[in-house]
């Protein structure tokens, strides 16, 4: 669709999945001319969240062919619409997970573009001119300036692509249940991957008592000694689980992969509340008792709006908090691809747009 709108007429190189084998392949295709709303990006950096290979194998059936994906996307402005305030050529910027809303709802109103009935994501969403959208997977993007954001000047430009989906998705129910200003209390992390090593550096900069939650007991000493984690608990010792009931008053589950969530609920006190920001592909177990006997709640957070992605990168400047990243080249998208499907990452892959090819296939 893209390619035929009349104002797409300017080429870009960028690399695309075709079919649900996900394999991702160079990619020529047209965006649009810059409009008076819109700022122009030449995209350095894109992280590879787990949402792409999703996207690229067609996993959740809504896939759109081809698929160029990225929604984690940092780089430099180029062009500025005549209509834009507060970007300039030269702007170091990020762009997320989100192109469009409606701008009129009681949501986008509030700042919370995020939950707009009619939100489009960076790609294999639909365009305000009807176009398919085409993600950081890609040399150059052009945006409407209200789904832009800066990003702090002390921050690298790499590890601090990560954040605009990563970084916001776990910073949002943080800010949302106020453990930003509650300095003692006490978060748990489920997963320690690429949104959970976030969790874990927010909340030690907000003065959090930090406890990682994990399947894998090879991950506590990273946990504590690299990522500064208060405490580590194996999710499959039963013994650790017990011993910590109670103790939690905050969880953020990160985990993309079917799990009870009653196990974790019993960690919690009185009124602790979990919030799910992992997006497994079938329904979670979820008993009846542990909300029960412990008056708990269960909700879910995705990403967040835009004035709040702007706090949440200001925040980052101000912590000099980033992302924790394997930086890779175009030609290495695909081996980072299947790596990424075994979660055989640390803990975020970013690609670096202009990098050269190092022979890898």
């Amino acid at each position: 669709m893209s390619q035929t709108t009349p104002n797409h007429t300017q080429t870009v190189s960028g690399w695309a999945a075709h079919d649900n084998s996900g394999k991702i392949t160079p990619f020529t295709f047209k965006r649009r001319e810059n409009g008076v709303e819109d700022v122009t990006i030449e995209i350095l950096y894109c992280g590879m969240c787990h949402t792409d290979l999703h996207y690229a194998k067609n996993e959740w059936g809504i896939t759109m062919y081809p698929v160029v994906p990225g929604h984690e996307i940092t780089g430099l402005i180029t062009k500025v619409g005549s209509n834009v305030t507060g970007f300039k050529v030269g702007d170091r910027v990020g762009v997320g997970c989100l192109a469009a809303s409606c701008l009129e709802c009681e949501f986008c109103k509030d700042s919370q573009e995020n939950y707009c009935d009619q939100i489009q994501f960076s790609y294999n969403g639909i365009f305000w001119d009807g176009s398919i959208t085409y993600g950081g997977y890609s040399n150059m993007i052009v945006s409407n300036h209200r789904f832009v954001v800066h990003v702090p000047e002390n921050l690298p430009m790499d590890a601090a692509a990560p954040l605009l989906c990563a970084g916001i998705t776990v910073f949002s129910p943080m800010k949302d249940s106020n453990m930003l200003n509650s300095p003692g209390k006490k978060l748990g992390v489920v997963g320690l991957g690429g949104l959970g090593h976030v969790a874990v550096k927010f909340g030690k900069a907000f003065g959090l008592h930090v406890t990682v939650i994990s399947t894998s007991p090879s991950k506590e000493s990273e946990a504590k000694s690299r990522l500064g984690a208060d405490g580590f608990i194996v999710s499959t010792n039963s013994k650790q689980m017990q011993a910590e009931r109670r103790t939690l008053d905050f969880i953020i589950d990160t985990v993309s992969a079917p799990h009870s969530l009653g196990p974790t609920l019993e960690l919690l006190k009185v009124n602790g509340t979990l919030v799910l920001v992992g997006a497994p592909e079938k329904p979670l177990d979820l008993p009846a008792f542990p909300l029960i006997f412990g008056k708990r709640s269960v909700k879910g957070s995705m990403t967040g709006g835009m004035k709040e992605t702007q706090e949440m990168m200001d925040v980052c400047g101000k912590h000099n908090i980033t992302c924790d990243i394997e930086l890779i080249t175009p030609d290495e998208i695909n081996d980072a691809m299947n790596r990424l499907a075994k979660n055989d990452v640390r803990y975020r892959f970013v690609i670096d747009i202009a990098g050269k090819s190092n022979g890898s296939t």
